[in-house]
């Protein structure tokens, strides 16, 4: 059997790639700015040599696994996978692991993960509660480095967000311009275990556009969802049916629900968006490709997980500093699901 090749060092890449060996770790750990010429000769070199960043030795340097905890509510939506997607390819790039866990929006597994990294069997945790008060949280007396997702508001951690609350006010409004004045609200909820944060804040943007339109939200059309899925939407449109409830629009809450919702309303004859107007939250990719293209509100996936990564390790270098609540932009996309932007609005059209 002929001999094993050595394993490729740092040094080997820095040589190869015509930098510093410090230059190859700031590229590997993401503790330092490097230019983006540089990190692409660094990344081609690592994988030439097929270089593989010895964790365990950083462990013994500096206490640190090089792993660290995202936990999400549910893994089954889209909007989970292309969050988790970006998260993943963002921490590889920094030559961290990243463990996935689902909360189920269960307190119990949010306790235990907290747990684990108080323990350091991971370094930190990126966290999305659905609510605070059934969040660990705000029930655990000291806390490991944790960066919340959403739209918890707490001063506890360090979290990102998108201002959910304008963003809703800002789809609703639109379909309003579009000619709808019996809009669903779906995901919305006030109170109950379906009041999470951010049911509670796009149902606040969904009322917000209709006080600025003059117009007032009728509480049978503001209906909440659970779970925040495809079934969930389409099971939504079957109450709403099934109790005589007028609308002609919908504003879903996720992009998930809307694809349910779509269903529903195929199985009773209601075209989109000739009949009843939609439009989702997040953006997913087959948002894009639904038919009729799905109205959404869009923001950038990977921004949102480079800026929880930088705070997580903002936090794992200085656990003293202050919090901070980094907002990422989100804008409108206006597809076919709420009729075509150059058409008349409804109500307004040429007899």
């Amino acid at each position: 059997m002929p001999p094993r090749s050595p394993r490729a060092t740092m040094k080997d890449v820095a040589a190869l790639a015509r930098v510093s060996p410090k230059t190859v770790s700031n590229v590997v750990t993401g503790s330092a700015q490097v230019s983006e010429p540089t990190r692409q000769r660094v990344e081609d070199a690592m994988r030439q040599l097929d270089f593989v960043p010895n964790l365990s030795a950083r462990t013994l340097r500096n206490g640190r696994t090089g792993i660290i905890g995202l936990a999400l509510p549910d893994l089954s939506t889209a909007f989970s996978a292309d969050l988790t997607h970006a998260v993943v390819q963002e921490a590889h790039r920094r030559g961290q692991a990243v463990q996935i866990e689902e909360t189920a929006a269960e307190p119990d597994r949010e306790h235990d993960l907290v747990s684990r990294a108080r323990a350091h069997l991971i370094d930190g945790l990126i966290l999305n509660p659905v609510r605070l008060e059934d969040s660990a949280v705000e029930h655990e007396e000291s806390l490991p480095p944790v960066v919340l997702i959403g739209e918890v508001e707490q001063t506890r951690t360090d979290r990102v967000f998108i201002d959910s609350r304008r963003a809703a006010e800002e789809v609703t409004a639109h379909m309003l311009s579009r000619g709808a004045r019996r809009l669903v609200a779906l995901g919305g909820a006030e109170h109950g275990e379906r009041a999470t944060a951010t049911a509670r804040l796009r149902l606040q943007g969904f009322r917000d556009a209709h006080a600025a339109a003059g117009l007032s939200s009728a509480p049978e059309r503001e209906l909440g969802v659970w779970p925040w899925s495809i079934g969930g939407g389409a099971e939504a449109v079957e109450q709403l049916v099934s109790a005589g409830v007028e609308f002609d629009g919908i504003v879903a809450f996720t992009d998930s629900i809307a694809m349910g919702a779509r269903h529903a309303l195929h199985r009773h004859g209601l075209s989109v968006p000739d009949d009843v107007l939609l439009s989702g939250f997040d953006d997913v990719e087959h948002a894009a490709y639904s038919i009729p293209p799905l109205t959404t509100v869009g923001f950038d996936h990977h921004d949102y997980a480079v800026a929880a990564l930088d705070l997580l390790a903002a936090r794992l270098d200085d656990r003293s500093r202050a919090t901070r609540a980094e907002p990422i932009a989100h804008r409108l996309i206006v597809r076919g699901s709420t009729g075509d932007p150059g058409a008349a609005p409804r109500g307004h059209r040429p007899a």
